[in-house]
């Protein structure tokens, strides 16, 4: 059964997120949907108007998911209307996480936003609600393919982050290649850029790391610039990775134009539906 697309929010405090209905089965059935508190332990700026807030559960109890999941926090408008926004974990996973452990997202700040002004005052110690985990943007566990194409914008980078101990994993189990190409505009908005250069120089005949800037590339002798940065937005620079259906299996997550954008271009290249992962991240007006 081809999978199907998600849409969830731009990682923003304030957004929405609609999922298709198609259920299946794969690598999340096991993990259980939970209430539960988060208190605040540490935050720290990625890029002018993105957080990353490390959190711990407040109940004591573990977090337990699968890399590429979310989770949601809620909380209310001023007139006592709930609501609640969705953000992929961005914890470093490799592992059942026990109690006490880090809860990572990565927030966007949107001027004027409910959500934005609850994490902008939210002092370490404080508390949110959340629930989770949620979805199934996730490796597989049965994938025998030789390559895996990650492609992001933005906040969308965030499942990938997460998933770095399962990728070093199938390195060194199977052998298998990895291409992050990831967009962003400008050298200051690449999230996460040391950690996966520095994978990348960890693993470098099986990972290779592609920033594609659509504004402003970095400086000579930044540690961004290097041989694989781009000057463009990532669909340009497909056709250089080759996408092969024979061995390839792709990820999209970001701007929902780049997502339409690379899967009709993967398609192009003959691979199958059941072969692109997606999901799309959509900021409420």
């Amino acid at each position: 059964m081809p999978r199907a697309t998600v849409f969830r929010p731009a990682h923003s405090a304030d957004a929405y997120a609609v999922a298709l209905p198609e259920r299946h089965t794969g690598p999340t059935d096991h993990v259980a949907i939970q209430h539960f508190p988060l208190k605040l332990i540490s935050r720290r700026m990625l890029a002018p108007a993105i957080g990353h807030y490390s959190f711990v559960r407040d109940d004591g109890l573990p977090l337990d998911f699968i890399p590429g999941q979310f989770i949601q926090v809620h909380f209310e408008y001023a007139d006592g209307t709930a609501t609640k926004r969705s953000y992929s974990l961005a914890t470093i996973h490799d592992h059942a996480m026990g109690p006490g452990e880090a809860v990572e997202i990565a927030v966007s700040y949107v001027p004027g936003g409910a959500a934005t002004a609850l994490f902008e005052g939210l002092e370490v110690g404080g508390t949110v609600d959340a629930s989770g985990p949620f979805g199934r943007f996730c490796l597989m566990p049965g994938d025998a393919n030789a390559r895996y194409l990650l492609i992001a914008t933005g906040t969308g980078v965030t499942p990938y982050r997460s998933m770095l101990p399962q990728l070093e994993a199938a390195i060194r189990e199977r052998g298998v290649q990895v291409v992050l190409l990831f967009g962003a505009r400008t050298p200051a908005e690449l999230l996460y850029g040391d950690e996966f250069r520095a994978f990348a120089d960890k693993h470098p005949d099986h990972f290779r790391f592609m920033p594609c800037f659509s504004r402003e590339l970095p400086d000579a002798g930044s540690p961004h610039a290097h041989a694989d940065v781009r000057h463009g937005y990532v669909q340009q620079f497909l056709d250089e990775v080759a996408p092969d259906a024979s061995h390839d299996i792709a990820y999209l997550c970001g701007n929902p134009n780049m997502v339409d954008a690379c899967f009709e271009a993967l398609k192009a290249c003959a691979l199958e539906v059941k072969q692109i992962r997606r999901e799309k991240y959509v900021s409420s007006k």
